[in-house]
């Protein structure tokens, strides 16, 4: 990256304070001690006089040690990366399973760090053998803490059983996910195909919640869009694992469509790092389209041809703008497509239960009836049809596959249809 601060220069904004002053350090290792080197700590102690600052932000993790001995040293607070993040996750949760998630996030991290806490009462003595109260409050600290973070974690395994209900319930509709870096327009995209009335500022992690709106895609029908949180570089793991029941839309969408902001110098880095984080919460072998937004704010179309020439599969879009839609709509309803199968399935006359199950979920494009059998010719999503299992029910492919996605010598099989789907 041209300039490596900017990103966190970004996010330092969005927290609400004020940059005056930046520095970099190249150095193969980072000092153990205090991640930069003696003569940068001492550059670094001048510019805060200079600059009269009372915080220092680092784009880097450090530990608990050396956060601690560069408070020692540079006498104003010294805030990471991810606490950084942090913050600014907690000052945008809405919703009470957001803020879980960030308090949940935000204790895990503080844990570590209680020690440099109470260091004030750690001197204090209370004879020969016996401990001070400073250690005394860290003990009964740290056990609050755990507890707390106990409690958390039970509450959001609940919410993320809740979650995947849901979305379960919702399965009757072909899903569609947003994903991508965060501030690369998924919220505007979504309010542009959708109406939704979702809230959009040119900030870093605007939107925490999810949500799903239907959207009426050109000859398809509607299906379920859903907005997510961004993702960032070095995203931290345990926001990750705190976020898992808000990421549960994307685990669960039939497609994914990957936001990148085209005009950002940087957008190979956040792509990768999307991926990056997909690959992280196992769903980075889903079916995905890349979708290049903010092509109006490319200089010249060859600003526009250079991001092609890197991505050829891309959609270049302008949400803002409500160009590119039409390519866009068409390159959904032709990945959607993919997942549909064209079988023929027989059962009895009797069985009005799966022809209307047939019918709901799938296009039944003609009717045989044959004494007490009827031979069903349809166009059905693969992950529908597989849910049918029931006996007296053959099913039998036309597109040359097997419908269960097996081996066999007999094109029919036969299926029961799931107490789930009934």
């Amino acid at each position: 990256m041209d300039e490596p601060l900017e990103e966190l220069r970004g996010l330092a904004t969005t927290a609400g304070t004020v940059v005056v002053a930046e520095m970099v350090q190249r150095r193969t290792t980072p000092d153990a001690a205090t991640y930069l080197g003696k003569g940068k700590v001492e550059e670094l102690k001048t510019l805060l006089d200079e600059h009269e600052a009372d915080v220092v932000i680092f784009d880097n993790d450090l530990n608990p040690g050396q956060t601690r001995n560069l408070e020692k040293s540079l006498k104003v607070k010294v805030l990471d990366r991810t606490e950084l993040i942090l913050d600014i996750f907690a000052s945008n949760a809405r919703t009470h399973e957001a803020r879980l998630a960030v308090e949940l996030a935000q204790l895990e991290y503080s844990l570590p760090r209680l020690k440099r806490m109470w260091t004030h009462l750690s001197r204090m003595k209370m004879g020969v053998g016996t401990r001070g109260p400073g250690e005394k409050q860290l003990e009964v600290d740290r056990r609050l803490v755990e507890r707390r973070i106990h409690d958390l974690r039970s509450e959001l395994r609940t919410i993320e059983a809740r979650k995947e209900r849901q979305v379960a319930a919702r399965d009757d509709h072909m899903s569609v996910s947003l994903v991508g870096y965060t501030n690369a327009g998924k919220s505007t995209l979504m309010n542009a195909l959708t109406d939704a009335d979702v809230l959009v500022q040119d900030k870093l992690f605007a939107t925490l919640d999810t949500r799903t709106r239907r959207w009426q895609l050109p000859s398809w029908g509607p299906v379920l869009l859903s907005d997510t949180v961004g993702f960032i570089r070095d995203l931290p793991h345990r926001l990750i694992a705190s976020f898992k029941a808000t990421l549960e839309e994307s685990r669960q969408a039939d497609l994914l469509l990957h936001v990148a902001d085209a005009s950002n110098p940087a957008v190979c880095d956040q792509v990768s790092s999307v991926y990056e984080v997909l690959q992280e919460i196992g769903i980075e072998e889903k079916d995905t389209l890349l979708i290049l937004n903010k092509i109006d704010r490319l200089a010249s179309q060859s600003s526009l041809n250079a991001v092609m020439n890197r991505y050829p599969n891309g959609i270049p879009v302008s949400a803002h703008q409500k160009t590119g839609f039409d390519r866009l709509a068409f390159r959904v309803s032709d990945a959607l497509s993919r997942s549909f199968r064209d079988v023929d399935v027989e059962t009895g006359v009797e069985n009005g239960r799966l022809m209307a199950y047939l019918a709901a979920h799938g296009e039944v494009l003609s009717k045989q009836f044959d004494g007490q059998r009827a031979v069903l010719h349809c166009r059905i999503p693969q992950k529908f049809l597989g849910r049918i299992r029931e006996p007296g029910t053959k099913i039998r492919p036309r597109d040359g596959r097997h419908p269960f996605g097996e081996d066999t010598e007999s094109p029919w099989r036969d299926a029961k249809l799931t107490e789930e789907v009934a």
